[in-house]
C-alpha cells in the first residue's frame, strides 16, 4: 500500500466527480478516465482494520476473483492517505449493467434464461469457496461479453473450499431478502434455483430447503 501526500492525492482525484458520500465525507469518485477511487475509513478505533484494512481486503478480494477466472474490477493501486485519514483504491470499472437494471427492461423469456445462468453462476461461486455476504442484484454485472460478474467485493471472503450446505443455503437467505429484486425475475426465480442445483450437484435436501425460502 502506497503512502500519499495530500499534494500527491489531490492530484490523482483531480477534475473527479463525486458519486456517493455520507455524513462521514467522500465514498466514490468518478475520475475522467472513468476509473473510480473507493475512500475508506477506518470507523472503530480498535479494530481488524488496523491490520487487514478493508481497502486492501478489496483489493485482494478482487486478485482472488481473477485467479478464479470470475470477472470483476481491474485494480490499478491501494493508497493510504493520511491527510483525510482514508486508504482508497484505484480501480478500472466491469463494463456492464447490474442485473437489477438490466431485468427491468427483459422480456420474460430473457428473464428466464438470465435466471438459469444466474443459478449456475452462484453455484460457481459457491463452488468455489467464494462467500459474498452482500449477494444481490446490485452488486452482480452483465457483462458486455454476456456473462457475469462481480462488483463492491469489500465484503466477501474466499474460504478455499466449496460450501456446506449450510453456508450455501444461509448465502440465498441473504440474496432472497431483497425482495423487490426477486420480484424482478417474475416466475423466473424456480427456474434459477434447478439451474443452481443442477451445476452445484447440491443434495434435494438443499433444493427443498431453498424452495421453501420463495415467498408463497
Amino acid at each position: 500500500m502506497q503512502t500519499l501526500s495530500e499534494i500527491q492525492f489531490n492530484e490523482l482525484r483531480q477534475n473527479g466527480r463525486v458519486i456517493e458520500s455520507d455524513g462521514h465525507g467522500e465514498k466514490v469518485i468518478q475520475l475522467p478516465d472513468e476509473s473510480y477511487l473507493k475512500l475508506f475509513r477506518r470507523k472503530h478505533l480498535i479494530s481488524s482494520e488496523l491490520i487487514n484494512p478493508y481497502a486492501q481486503r478489496f483489493a485482494n478480494n478482487a486478485a482472488a476473483l481473477i485467479q478464479l477466472r470470475i470477472p470483476t474490477i481491474d485494480i490499478n493501486g491501494v493508497y493510504n492517505v493520511p491527510s483525510i485519514q482514508r486508504k482508497v483504491v484505484h480501480y478500472q470499472p466491469l463494463q456492464g449493467d447490474v442485473l437489477r437494471s438490466y431485468l427491468k427492461s427483459s422480456s420474460p423469456s430473457e428473464k428466464e434464461q438470465l435466471a438459469i445462468e444466474l443459478g449456475a453462476f452462484i453455484a460457481t461461486l459457491h463452488d468455489s469457496g467464494v462467500y459474498f455476504r452482500s449477494l444481490h442484484m446490485g452488486n452482480i454485472v452483465r457483462t458486455v461479453d454476456r456473462g457475469l460478474g462481480l462488483i463492491d467485493i469489500a465484503d466477501m471472503r474466499c474460504l478455499n473450499r466449496p460450501f456446506k450446505d449450510s453456508e450455501r443455503l444461509r448465502n440465498f437467505q441473504h440474496m432472497i431478502r431483497y425482495s423487490e429484486d426477486m420480484m424482478l425475475f417474475g416466475d423466473a426465480v424456480q427456474p434459477l434455483l434447478n439451474a443452481y442445483h443442477e451445476k452445484a450437484k447440491s443434495p434435494d435436501s438443499l433444493k427443498l430447503a431453498l424452495k421453501k425460502l420463495l415467498p408463497a
